[in-house]
């Protein structure tokens, strides 16, 4: 307590701010290193708040118990230091650890995969760091408190200090550092702030070399994390990615051979968008999509409007824009994430005239009066499902922008056999809006496209309008669609606004699919172990 920068309180709130500030850019960035392997859904963020609040809740104990028995502040930023680097560590082995948990998890675990691994790897990655910052505020207050006349007036100052610190670490790495610089300079500019703190603190005692002698060796480490850390790769396996970085809202990749341009915003869970070279079909689920405007009855009308919720890099309004060239069709596309939209404008070649407005689905729907003939929701990303775009009350709101004849068809990418998935709540939802619901499987793929109209002739202008049809592409691609459509016998399991729960049923899912991959390896693995497997693989 000699040291001189300890006789004004000032550093003593600073360093509960900045310990705030960190533990939330922490926690931030947490859910942005885990979300490209595991989704970013409510069930992610259950993890990483719940794994986190364990390790603040055992440093709080610890530290109280430490600042009782060694008051010491050295000690203190001796843990502040240690925390500083481990978190610097992380954009160099967190992927690593990632992947590796994943692999050791997929051949051991038969349900709750996404759970499980995700609980892992945060206890693994996550609760040590957050765990020494949880002993700052008790051992602050230890430090801080100089009598009891005035300790509720401290600790009050030091619990204000931690929780602007927090609020400003929420805001931060949201809307200024991910975006800008990417999840893995992040956690290296908050290491960086935590190590700047503890060396000022060590170099106060410029007399004593022995404390201050651990300084150079914590800098050392810490740029030798920024060196081999600063790349933001998440997919480290793939070294020929036409671009990779980070919005607000996701984790972008676009990679491209000779045929096509590809928009994945999830490692592990597929595309998003495709554009093909050659201007053709792309043989995916937009293909079966375009069935949508025939039962509209495009042929029959002068216009068409057309909207899209979740336009991605416009792979649908690009084709519509493609196809139905001799109908004067308007295409309206309605994407949150105004990165993806401009990544569809560079490198998969957006049609000026669609446009594009940057806005929640829902939340757009609710703001315009204009009807349309066709309605696509593609909202629904990997196993990332939003609530209120799932929901009776949100179905009965696309029905209300539909024109009489109007067609909703909703892209549902986890096709399952199995009672109760995800697939049948949204069509069960969905059919209790829409009296005329059809559903088509999409080949080689886990998507089902789902078309729904309270138009009791939907299929017979579908029918009229391919008879209508001179182009043989969109002839043969559709009437494969129409072949293939199954009329969809509603049961009850309703999701409204009040009760969805989309994260389960998507966790189910996953470990259905996962299972599904994994069967022929789990059987080699278990029949000739390891060095089966390795050969193998």
């Amino acid at each position: 307590m000699n040291r001189s920068i300890l006789k004004n309180k000032t550093y003593l709130y600073l360093t509960e701010f900045f310990a705030g500030m960190s533990v939330m850019a922490v926690e931030l960035g947490a859910s942005r290193l885990l979300a490209p392997y595991f989704s970013s859904s409510q069930i992610v963020w259950t993890i990483i708040i719940g794994t986190i609040m364990i390790a603040m809740a055992l440093g709080n104990l610890y530290g109280g118990r430490k600042a009782d028995r060694d008051p010491n502040p050295d000690k203190l930023y001796g843990r502040i230091i240690i925390a500083a680097i481990w978190i610097a560590a992380i954009p160099v082995v967190g992927k690593y650890i990632i992947i590796g948990i994943s692999a050791l998890l997929i051949f051991t675990v038969s349900s709750n995969f996404l759970v499980i691994a995700g609980f892992a790897a945060c206890m693994i990655i996550f609760v040590f760091p957050l765990f020494l910052l949880g002993t700052v505020t008790p051992s602050l207050v230890k430090v801080t408190v100089d009598s009891l006349d005035d300790s509720g007036s401290v600790v009050g100052k030091l619990n204000a200090s931690n929780t602007i610190g927090s609020i400003i670490g929420t805001f931060v790495p949201t809307f200024i550092s991910i975006p800008a610089v990417g999840t893995s300079i992040t956690f290296l500019i908050f290491a960086g702030i935590l190590l700047l703190l503890s060396v000022v603190y060590f170099l106060s005692d410029k007399g004593n070399f022995t404390k201050t002698r651990k300084v150079p060796v914590s800098i050392v480490l810490f740029l030798v994390c920024c060196l081999l850390g600063h790349n933001n790769s998440f997919a480290f396996w793939q070294s020929d990615l036409t671009y990779e970085g980070e919005s607000i809202y996701n984790y972008l990749q676009v990679y491209e051979d000779s045929e096509r341009v590809v928009l994945s915003t999830n490692v592990l869970f597929g595309v998003q968008s495709v554009y093909l070279k050659d201007k053709g079909m792309t043989g995916m689920y937009y293909d079966y999509a375009m069935a949508a405007p025939y039962m509209a009855g495009i042929n029959e009308k002068s216009d068409m409007n057309i909207l899209i919720l979740g336009n991605g890099t416009g792979t649908y309004a690009t084709q519509c824009e493609r196809y139905f060239s001799g109908t004067n069709t308007t295409i309206t596309g309605v994407e949150i994430d105004q990165k993806i939209t401009d990544l569809a404008e560079q490198y998969f070649e957006l049609p000026e005239d669609v446009e594009v407005v940057t806005y929640d689905g829902r939340a757009y729907l609710n703001a315009v009066d204009e009807t349309y003939d066709v309605i696509m929701v593609d909202a629904y990303q990997d196993i990332t499902i939003p609530f209120q775009m799932s929901s009776v009350e949100f179905f009965t709101l696309v029905k209300d922008h539909l024109k009489e004849d109007g067609v909703m068809v909703v892209n549902m990418n986890m096709h399952s056999n199995s009672e109760g998935n995800i697939n049948q709540y949204l069509a069960d939802t969905i059919a209790a809006v829409f009296s005329n619901v059809v559903t088509a499987d999409v080949q080689y793929s886990t998507n089902r496209e789902l078309f729904a109209s309270n138009n009791p002739d939907m299929l017979s202008v579908l029918e009229k309008n391919l008879a209508l049809e001179h182009d043989s592409e969109l002839l043969s691609m559709v009437g494969t669609v129409s072949n293939s459509l199954t009329e969809y016998e509603a049961g009850s399991y309703l999701m409204t606004d009040d009760k969805a729960p989309v994260e389960l049923l998507g966790m189910r899912m996953i470990d259905e699919l996962i299972m599904d991959e994994v069967a022929y390896y789990k059987n080699i693995y278990k029949e000739q172990g390891l060095k089966g497997l390795m050969e193998l693989l």
